[in-house]
């Protein structure tokens, strides 16, 4: 199974790519559902394509916004610079888009888990215009999938199996919209779902609270999902690619999530190791959604997430004579211990922090200037792009 990444930017894209993704999905400035991550230039998205290509990997373009008629204006430029940089695929919502898209341009139609494909009628249709594969929604669940391709032979599945699921159908929602004028199908949207919500009787001066909490109550605010136990049924329900959400998420996340489904797949580390690392990065709790029937209570009466690490730097240069170069994040000083998060044999291990040198070339014994680039101490053999994080003793 094709393991797939989010990108929001183009450092997070090779952040995908060093821990072992096998493609990533990402959004250019326009069409996209994610307005506010980095996202990608024209320019960029040749340069992405042409980095992923020379990878060995695959690169999927979102073009799944709700479409106005002013869109398709620009769209045909668009289409040009997509063929250009040779895009693997476009992951499409509108059915306008796809209709023209799949009568002007050769490139590949995925489409969207907003289009709601919940059987394999719908997904005949979208078959019949021209899509290669469908992005299922979310609501099915394993036996549902299973049927639906049993039922429609030759064409791609792929299914969300991590990160933050939407309160509403497959991401079709209009909350955001009515509470802050952004419109969640046009890439704006806010996670209004995440705020805090009371209630109160029209004659009544006090709040009546939902569920008994002291800090009000989410109900609307999901767990996130992690499939990492199943990754052999949804095999066998016929998945062909697992995606993973998380466009708007750090470098870290990125990171710590891609490693630990490839460790998974490639079937080379303990489960329990495994579900410590998802552990180690932000994330709301886990459920398995509707895969597995709604027997899990799927809503949260807090929406912070948790994590037990704390990302503190990424190796910028591969490490040379018992030294490495790191980019901060995070402070750090003299005597702590950063463990190493790498797609290498180097996973899990530590370094006890003894010598700091910033970029002035002088020894201190606190790094606390992030983003800068300093250099420490270094038994092993880290490559650039590797990680370095310490355990949050608050947790």
């Amino acid at each position: 199974m094709e393991l797939l990444a989010p990108a929001g930017n183009f450092d997070k894209l090779k952040t995908a790519v060093h821990f072992g993704a096998d493609a990533v999905y990402f959004a250019g400035k326009k069409f996209g559902l994610r307005a506010f991550a980095g996202n990608f230039e024209d320019d960029e998205i040749i340069e992405a394509m042409n980095y992923l290509h020379k990878a060995g990997k695959k690169g999927y373009v979102t073009v799944n916004i709700v479409a106005k008629d002013a869109d398709f204006d620009e769209l045909a430029d668009s289409l040009r610079v997509l063929e250009k940089a040779k895009v693997d695929g476009l992951i499409v919502n509108d059915l306008g888009l796809i209709s023209y898209i799949s009568k002007r341009s050769p490139l590949q139609i995925h489409v969207s888990t907003q289009a709601n494909v919940n059987n394999s009628h719908s997904a005949q249709v979208y078959v019949d215009m021209g899509a290669t594969r469908i992005v299922l929604a979310r609501e099915l669940s394993l036996a549902q999938i299973k049927k639906l391709h049993e039922n429609l032979k030759g064409i791609e599945l792929e299914a969300f199996v991590h990160g933050a699921m939407c309160i509403s159908y497959s991401g079709r929602c209009l909350l955001s919209n009515y509470l802050t004028g952004r419109d969640s199908n046009r890439g704006a949207c806010v996670q209004a779902c995440r705020w805090k919500y009371y209630i109160r009787e029209e004659n009544r001066d006090d709040d009546m609270e939902i569920q008994e909490d002291e800090r009000g109550t989410y109900i609307l605010n999901s767990k996130d999902l992690c499939l990492i136990d199943h990754l052999k049924e949804l095999e066998d329900a016929g998945i062909c690619s697992l995606k993973i959400e998380g466009r708007m998420k750090s470098d870290y996340y990125v990171a710590s999530v891609v490693n630990a489904y490839r460790r998974a797949l490639d079937g080379n580390a303990d489960m329990k190791v495994l579900h410590d690392e998802l552990e180690k990065t932000s994330h709301r709790r886990y459920t398995t959604g509707f895969y597995f029937g709604a027997d899990d209570k799927e809503y949260l009466k807090d929406s912070m997430p948790v994590q037990t690490y704390n990302f503190i730097a990424k190796v910028v240069e591969d490490s040379k004579d018992g030294f490495v170069k790191v980019e901060m994040r995070n402070r750090f000083k003299k005597g702590d211990k950063l463990e190493i998060l790498s797609p290498t044999d180097n996973f899990l291990k530590e370094i006890l922090v003894e010598k700091i040198i910033n970029s002035k070339g002088e020894e201190i014994d606190d790094a606390k200037v992030v983003q800068e680039i300093v250099t420490i101490n270094c038994p092993y053999e880290l490559k650039a792009g590797d990680i370095l994080r310490i355990e949050d003793k608050k947790q």
